[in-house]
């Protein structure tokens, strides 16, 4: 996982991109504390857990995607054992 600071809150969290569709995020302190967007959802009675990301995080993973400081990880699952 590679760490990620949001523009816009400068929140930090570990980003793991296995494609570019599919991203892991990884959050180092509590949703709701630290990133604005997810503390207005819990405000209106919506907890962290029911809300898929923040647009302004996305955005910046999104970006630092495109500009290569982030890189696609290689990870794969080990193969199985004959016979198994």
């Amino acid at each position: 996982m590679q760490p990620v600071k949001c523009s816009a809150c400068d929140t930090r969290v570990l980003v793991a991109k296995y494609s570019a569709i599919h991203t892991s995020v990884q959050w180092l302190s509590d949703a709701e504390e630290s990133c604005p967007g997810f503390a207005a959802s819990a405000g209106r009675g919506r907890p962290s857990a029911f809300v898929p990301s923040c647009p302004r995080l996305r955005e910046t993973i999104g970006a630092a995607a495109r500009d290569g400081l982030i890189t696609e990880s290689r990870f794969s699952e080990p193969a199985p054992l004959p016979g198994r």
